[in-house]
């Protein structure tokens, strides 16, 4: 029996999923809502589906296994309540809200439905990533550097901070992410950044480029520094440095520099493609144990880059990183 896929949100992440799950036996992408109906449109003539524009409508008409949400950070409103209360399994893509409070009742009734869900930190699924989470089985962290450099994205609502979240939030999130997933929990963070020097991209309120200092709670100490000013990126990527080797980590390489050698470890497979994998079997078996970022685990990360957010505002102000469920660090 085919597993039924919906999607809210068609533009171009969920793309990216419909491909991936169009390529995998037993798998039907049965329905899509969007607001933009010429984006709803445009996914069915690649892979079919039928089209709504309210997601509510959508989930009470079609017989769904699993949702993915995949629309800007702004745009959250509940709907992945909606998707639990219809038996569906949930898979949210990244950032999964910019609101604690509601992420914290969407993480609470996943864990009271024992509900499939997972989250689209698809860095964590990397070969690459595995491979170097060996290796740090074997030693203590000490640095972590992580980069984003990279350009504008266009979308009128990622440009704009008051509906993306910032850079940061929308787009480094990853980085902090692989840190949190290979190091531990960050507990403290100081961020400054510069603006001003974009004055001809209408709607744009970003910062042009920052910093974010952060100290993990097992004593390692971070630097992230990002961009989105360059017309040609430099790319994206994480460095751990331990005692005895410094390891620099992307989806599609990791590089093991050692005091006698440096080895180069290419990707075999796509981080997007794997997570995809992991969520359908999960759905399938019902078993979670293979997906590597629940929606409580993400919503960690959410709450590192809305503290970096507010250092930002507040000039470099340390912030205190507190557990989603508003637990003390």
């Amino acid at each position: 029996m085919a597993v039924r896929v919906g999607f809210i949100g068609t533009g171009l992440i969920a793309t990216s999923h419909m491909e991936n799950l169009a390529a995998m036996d037993g798998v039907h992408i049965a329905a899509l809502c969007d607001v933009s109906l010429a984006a709803a449109q445009r996914a069915q003539g690649r892979f079919g589906g039928a089209i709504y524009a309210d997601h509510r409508e959508m989930l009470a008409r079609e017989r769904l296994d699993a949702v993915y949400v995949c629309i800007p950070p702004f745009a959250h409103s509940g709907q992945e309540l909606d998707v639990l209360e219809a038996g569906a399994a949930l898979f949210v893509e990244k950032p999964v809200t910019l609101d604690l409070e509601l992420g914290r009742r969407i993480a609470l009734e996943i864990e009271r439905r024992q509900a499939v869900a997972c989250c689209g930190y698809h860095w964590r699924y990397a070969d690459t990533t595995q491979r170097l989470r060996e290796l740090l089985d074997k030693e203590a962290v000490i640095q972590v550097l992580g980069r984003w450099l990279g350009g504008i994205w266009m979308a009128p609502w990622w440009k704009s901070k008051e509906l993306s979240g910032g850079q940061l939030v929308e787009q480094v999130t990853h980085l902090f992410d692989l840190a949190r997933y290979l190091v531990g929990e960050i507990d403290l963070v100081t961020a400054f950044a510069t603006r001003g020097h974009v004055k001809d991209i209408e709607g744009y309120t970003l910062d042009d480029a920052s910093v974010v200092n952060v100290r993990f709670a097992q004593g390692a100490v971070g630097n992230f520094a990002a961009t989105c000013l360059l017309s040609r990126g430099l790319g994206a990527e994480l460095t751990v440095i331990a005692r005895d080797f410094a390891a620099t980590c992307t989806t599609n390489q990791l590089r093991v520099v050692e005091p006698e050698r440096t080895v180069e470890y290419p990707a075999r497979a796509a981080a997007l493609r794997l997570e995809d994998e992991a969520f359908i079997e999960a759905v399938r078996s019902g078993d979670c144990s293979k997906l590597l970022s629940p929606y409580g685990d993400a919503l960690q990360t959410v709450a590192v880059t809305l503290a970096a957010e507010a250092s930002l505002g507040q000039g470099g102000q340390l912030h205190r990183v507190g557990r989603w469920d508003f637990a003390p660090a």
